[in-house]
C-alpha cells in the first residue's frame, strides 16, 4: 500500500492525510511505491500522448487535471550533447511534471486551500493546475521574483503573497502556513509526489532513445527535484531489467550559490549544520539559488550512486550560454542554460541536458 515514509527515522503516514513533513524530525517524506507490473515499448503504442502514459509507474492514474504535460522533444545539439525541450510544457517549465501530480492528489483529498512556495516556475506551475482542478491556491514567492511570473501566477487566479527576503525565507511563511487545518501543501520539495512526476522526464528520454539512456544526464540542482526524479526513474528502470546501466548524473550548481557542490567536494554526506547562515548571494540562476535544500543527503547520495559528479558555473558563462542557445534557435531562462554552460563542450560521452523554463519567464540577461 502506497504510504509516506520518513527517510531518517522511519515513520509513516497515510497519504490520505494533509500531513506534509515527518512529525517527528519535520523531514521531507519519501513515498512507499513499488513498481509491480513492467513497462515495455512495446505497450506505449498508441497511449496518451502525455507523461500519463507511464501509468504502470506511476503512484496515480486517471487524471482529472491533466493539461497534456510531458512528451517534450528530444534534439540534438552536437555529436554527444542532446536537449530536452522542457520549456514547452504547458506553463513552459518542467515543474508541470511534478505539479500535476500534488494537483491531482490534491483534488482527491479535497482540501479547503492550497499553497506552495516557489521561485516563480513550481509557484507557476501550482497556481495552473490548481485552477484545473477548481482548487483554491495561494503561492509564497520572495521579493524580486520575475514580474512575468507572478503575472502568470496571478492570471490563473492564484492568491500571491510575496515575502521580504530570499528564497529560504518564503519557504518558511509557506511552511507555518501548510500547518493550518484543512490545508495542502503542495511542496515540491516536501511531497514525494512531485519526484514521482518528475521521473517521467526519464522514462521519456528511454523511450525516444530506443529504450536505452545516454552515459551521463545532466540536472540543474537547487532543491534537487529534477535530480532525486531522475535518480527514481533509473533505479526503477534498472530494476526492471530495461536498461543494462544506470547513467552518471552530473549536477550542476551556480558557483555564486553551490552548497551541495562544497559539500560533494568535500567528502560530506550533508550540509554542516552552520551552512548558509544569512541570505542567498545573488545569481542569474534564481530557480536554483537554495543555500539549505531540505533534501540535501538524499541529492548527495543519489549523486555519488550514480557514479556522478557536480559542476558549478560562473554568471559569464550563464550569461553566454543563453546568447548561444538563442542563436541555435532556444530562448530559455538564465536557470534553464547552467547544464548547457557547463557540459556543452563534452566530446567523450553522450549526455542530455534539460532547457527547463522558456526564456519568456526571466529575459535575457543584463550584461555584465
Amino acid at each position: 500500500m502506497t504510504a509516506y515514509r520518513c527517510p531518517q527515522d522511519g515513520i509513516r503516514a497515510d497519504t490520505t492525510t494533509l500531513t506534509w513533513c515527518c512529525p517527528v524530525c519535520r523531514g521531507p517524506w519519501d513515498l512507499d511505491f513499488e513498481v509491480t507490473e513492467p513497462l515495455s515499448l512495446n505497450s506505449l503504442a498508441g497511449r496518451v500522448n502525455s507523461l500519463w502514459r507511464y501509468e504502470e509507474v506511476l503512484p496515480l492514474a486517471a487524471p482529472a487535471t491533466t493539461l497534456g504535460e510531458g512528451r517534450t522533444p528530444l534534439v540534438p545539439l552536437t555529436g554527444t550533447v542532446s536537449a530536452k525541450l522542457d520549456f514547452l510544457m504547458p506553463t513552459l517549465s518542467f515543474k508541470d511534471r511534478g505539479a500535476v501530480m500534488l494537483a491531482e492528489l490534491a483534488r482527491r483529498l479535497n482540501p479547503e486551500r492550497v499553497v506552495a512556495d516557489s521561485s516563480g516556475n513550481a509557484g507557476t506551475a501550482v497556481a495552473a493546475y490548481c485552477a484545473r482542478a477548481g482548487l483554491p491556491c495561494t503561492v509564497y514567492v520572495p521579493e524580486g521574483t520575475s514580474p512575468k511570473k507572478t503575472e502568470q501566477i496571478r492570471a490563473h487566479g492564484a492568491r500571491l503573497e510575496i515575502v521580504p527576503g530570499d528564497r529560504e525565507a518564503t519557504a518558511l511563511a509557506a511552511r507555518a502556513a501548510a500547518d493550518a487545518p484543512g490545508t495542502f501543501y503542495a511542496s515540491h520539495v516536501f511531497n514525494p509526489y512531485f519526484l514521482h512526476g518528475t521521473k517521467t522526464y526519464v522514462y521519456e528520454m528511454w523511450e525516444d532513445l530506443g529504450g536505452s539512456l545516454p552515459d551521463a544526464i545532466a540536472v540543474p540542482v537547487g532543491n534537487g527535484t529534477l535530480l532525486l526524479g531522475a535518480a527514481l526513474a533509473t533505479a526503477e528502470l534498472h530494476a526492471q531489467g530495461l536498461i543494462e546501466r544506470r547513467p552518471a548524473l552530473i549536477a550542476v550548481q551556480a558557483e555564486a550559490v553551490s552548497p551541495l557542490a562544497a559539500a560533494f567536494r568535500s567528502g560530506a554526506d550533508d550540509l554542516p549544520g552552520d551552512a548558509a547562515d544569512g541570505p542567498a548571494a545573488p545569481t542569474l540562476a534564481e530557480g536554483i539559488a537554495i543555500p539549505r535544500p531540505p533534501r540535501a543527503r538524499q541529492i548527495l547520495a543519489a549523486v555519488r550512486e550514480s557514479g556522478g559528479t557536480f559542476l558549478t558555473v560562473p554568471e559569464d558563462r550563464i550569461r553566454s550560454a543563453q546568447l548561444d542557445l538563442a542563436a541555435r534557435g532556444f530562448y530559455v531562462e538564465t536557470t534553464g542554460v547552467a547544464c548547457w554552460a557547463a557540459v556543452g563542450d563534452w566530446t567523450d560521452r553522450s549526455v542530455v541536458v534539460p532547457l527547463c523554463g522558456a526564456g519568456l519567464k526571466s529575459g535575457l540577461a543584463a550584461p555584465a
